[in-house]
């Protein structure tokens, strides 16, 4: 099997460079920049390597660098924003700050003639996302694009086949990304798509069928996509050996819990095992305002659940997450700037009882996760659902959690839903659901006024969820389900809609 090295220097979009590599169909590791040298590089026979990028500046001394060494390797090389600028300072550019003229988001690139750039309009949109630059290229280097703030978007030296762009290919916002990539991959590296959603599945099995073998496992599931799918594929490896646990924490959206419970048991056939336990968490939310200490506390009491639950069915040596990519690299790593904590990973208590955490799906992004699932027979109505994150509603409801609260969002985002569903727009919104803000203010209903809360209505289109941009709905939809929300939900005064791409904001609200 043909594969291609991710080399990583700590940006955010690592893994999504990644995806779009297998998403061709070539298989792709990611290895820290630290962790391989030149030499293993050609031994383990890579077809090519991508420098991703990272929030350093390459001529600070403490920023990460790599053996000009691989240049004369003899292996295609990709560089991407700081993996551009990098192999332009290994090869003796000259890399300088913007002096105050950054580039973020959409921006209009014109290209040249280029094998990086064949079949693609010589005007497009890239994502920028970087404040330093390439000055002057190195020598043997020929500028390949520019935008009206960068005079050097994009650089190569088509002999060696080393390529670097000062753009983002890998985000869905790039409107040639995929085909640049594509070029990259199959025109300069020459690879051939040999890798699918079959192999990752008979991969995994095989590992964790030998890896856990005679072990007993727990599995975390929460009833979404993920956990799902991590659930039915350790399934498949390991049987009867895995207990699923469902928390039912409170926080789920209406009747939420009495779906996951008929579809994982009835459907799949998976040994269940429902906890309801809402006034366990409530009682642990109480008093608590900060985004990071709600996470923080519900994923330390789902651990302690399933503690409990591992103490009356016996000894249970590995825990099942159905943590996936996106989580990860926003909760940090030892490079990446840290945007948020999420409770399955950065959340997780200093202590714990059970002898390993196994993440099957730690690698994937969401519509490989849905892609996986759909290869392992888990009925569409599961694998499409609705993106919803492993806190629950605690995280869409802005300052303390309250029964008062949930009650109130949850009406409220099933009104939502509903309306989304009955215009037609379920299968073109990749998320979309109600934030309850803690904010009150003033109205009138009849001949009284009113002080209630404020309610957001957020929806996105994404791909990757690492990027999104906010969901284009009609006026007159948006405004029907601002009428029933306003008439049907108790409490709710004022209903706005957020338009907030991300970056600069996150999908979720906290």
């Amino acid at each position: 099997m043909e594969k291609i090295l991710v080399l990583d220097f700590g940006g955010q979009y690592n893994q999504l460079i990644a995806r779009r590599v297998r998403e061709a169909g070539v298989y792709a590791e990611i290895i820290p920049y630290n962790r391989i040298s030149p030499s293993e590089i050609k031994e383990r026979a890579y077809k090519g390597v991508i420098f991703t990028g990272g929030p350093n500046s390459v001529y600070d001394e403490d920023s990460p660098h790599y053996s000009p060494e691989i240049l004369e390797a003899g292996i295609p090389l990709l560089g991407i924003c700081y993996g551009c600028q990098l192999i332009a300072h290994m090869a003796g550019g000259e890399i300088c700050s913007a002096d105050g003229i950054s580039e973020y988001g959409k921006t209009e690139i014109t290209m040249k003639q280029d094998s990086l750039f064949e079949g693609i309009p010589e005007k497009s949109i890239c994502w920028m996302s970087h404040t330093d630059y390439v000055k002057s290229p190195p020598p043997g280097f020929e500028i390949t694009s520019y935008t009206h703030n960068c005079p050097c978007a994009s650089l190569s030296d088509s002999g060696r086949k080393i390529y670097g762009v000062q753009f983002h290919p890998e985000v869905t916002h790039t409107e040639s990304g995929k085909k640049i990539i594509g070029n990259f991959v199959f025109g300069i590296c020459g690879c051939k798509d040999d890798w699918t959603a079959d192999d990752f599945i008979s991969s995994s099995v095989k590992k964790y069928s030998e890896e856990l073998a005679g072990k007993k496992v727990l599995c975390a599931l929460s009833g979404g996509v993920d956990s799902s799918v991590a659930a039915v594929l350790l399934h498949r490896a390991i049987g009867s050996n895995l207990i699923c646990v469902f928390v039912d924490h409170g926080l789920l959206r209406k009747d939420e819990g009495d779906t996951v419970e008929r579809v994982m048991k009835e459907k799949m056939g998976l040994n269940l095992i429902r906890v309801n336990a809402e006034e366990r968490f409530l009682g642990k939310l109480r008093g608590i305002i900060s985004p990071e200490e709600k996470r923080k506390a519900i994923g330390e009491e789902f651990i302690r659940v399933f503690e409990d639950v591992a103490e009356k069915i016996g000894k249970v040596d590995v825990l099942v997450q159905g943590t996936i990519y996106p989580d990860v690299i926003e909760s940090g790593n030892a490079d990446a700037a840290v945007i948020k904590k999420h409770h399955n990973v950065g959340g997780l208590p200093d202590v714990i009882k059970f002898d390993k955490i196994v993440e099957p799906l730690r690698n994937l992004f969401k519509d490989e996760v849905r892609e996986v699932g759909r290869k392992l027979g888990i009925p569409e109505e599961l694998v499409s659902r609705q993106p919803f994150p492993g806190p629950g509603l605690a995280i869409r409801i802005i300052g303390e959690v309250t029964k008062e609260k949930l009650d109130i969002l949850r009406e409220s985002d099933s009104i939502f839903r509903e309306e989304i569903a009955r215009a037609g727009l379920s299968g073109e919104i990749n998320q979309y659901f109600t934030v309850l803000t803690n904010c009150r203010t003033v109205g009138v209903m009849g001949d009284a006024g009113t002080y209630g809360y404020t309610l957001a209505l957020r929806a996105v289109t994404t791909d990757d969820f690492m990027t999104a941009d906010f969901a284009r709905i009609p006026f007159d939809i948006l405004a029907q389900a601002s009428n029933r929300i306003t008439n049907e939900v108790r409490s709710i005064g004022r209903v706005v809609y957020d338009i907030t791409a991300k970056p600069p904001a996150t999908v979720e609200w906290e």
